[in-house]
């Protein structure tokens, strides 16, 4: 398969999940599980646009298609406690199972152990997925604009709020962000890793800050791999960053996340950024 059809081909992987899950659990049922659960999806945005410290998203995941295994003793919950310990705003869980080895079980893990803000992060499609978000115990989901169609993310945003979800909506582009901001996201993710090449490139996060409106919670995601990246990332505007591998191959992740809070400027959002 070539590189180029990697999110084709993951997205398309999430539908037949999806189908094959509603076979076996109907909706129904499925809504009856979710409402057992009360999503603090308020706290997770609140949590991302507190002062002054960079706010860590910090993120559970055993393997990446671009790093393959991060983690062979892949324990979900015991990492999730050690980045609650080091003081992360919340803990991001990756459930898709074909790419990332990810599981829903794993987000029923995590919420066992933490009182922190929690995030399902996978490929998105489907309300059903947002369902299986909130039965799991989370409190927040991943919309990510270049995996649907500019419906589907307005749709899928107005039923994860309406379920007291928050939403992360990632974007890799101008038109991306204007697409997100459009849907009515309030917080807005820009991914420095291109879904379709797996290239990262930082610069993408210095490009769009400024088409991030002031009243928007500005994260960057991917590529973080020092204090220094952080720190520059921060001084740019983001009040957060979302970050994996750097966070889940150190020897203390607490301390890890320490560092990453610890690494906090003065920060100022472009001028182009200032609007309501």
């Amino acid at each position: 398969m070539p590189q180029a059809d990697l999110l084709g081909a993951i997205v398309a992987a999430a539908r037949r999940i999806v189908a094959d899950r509603r076979e076996r659990e109907p909706v129904e049922s499925l809504e009856r599980r979710a409402m057992l659960r009360t999503p603090a999806g308020a706290a997770f945005r609140e949590a991302l646009a507190a002062e002054p410290d960079v706010n860590v998203i910090a993120e559970c995941k055993r393997r990446s298609p671009a790093k393959g295994v991060l983690a062979r003793d892949y324990d979900p919950a015991t990492t999730a406690g050690r980045y609650q310990q080091g003081g992360a705003a919340a803990v991001s869980v990756l459930t898709e199972p074909t790419f990332f080895d990810g599981a829903l079980a794993h987000l029923e893990a995590v919420r066992a152990a933490t009182t922190i803000p929690l995030l399902r992060k996978d490929f998105i499609v489907d309300e059903y997925q947002l369902l299986e978000a909130r039965a799991a115990g989370a409190d927040a989901v991943l919309l990510i604009v270049a995996a649907l169609a500019e419906p589907e993310l307005a749709q899928l945003l107005g039923k994860a709020k309406a379920l007291g979800l928050g939403v992360l909506v990632e974007t890799h582009s101008s038109d991306e962000v204007r697409a997100a901001i459009d849907a009515g996201a309030t917080v807005v993710g820009v991914n420095s890793r291109n879904l379709r090449t797996l290239e990262v490139d930082l610069r993408a996060c210095d490009r769009l800050i400024g088409e991030i409106p002031s009243g928007t919670v500005a994260i960057a995601e991917s590529g973080i791999k020092s204090v220094d990246d952080v720190r520059h990332l921060h001084g740019l505007g983001y009040q957060g960053i979302l970050v994996g591998e750097w966070l889940m191959t150190a020897p203390d992740p607490a301390s890890r996340v320490r560092e990453a809070r610890a690494a906090s400027v003065r920060r100022s959002r472009p001028a182009t950024g200032e609007m309501s």
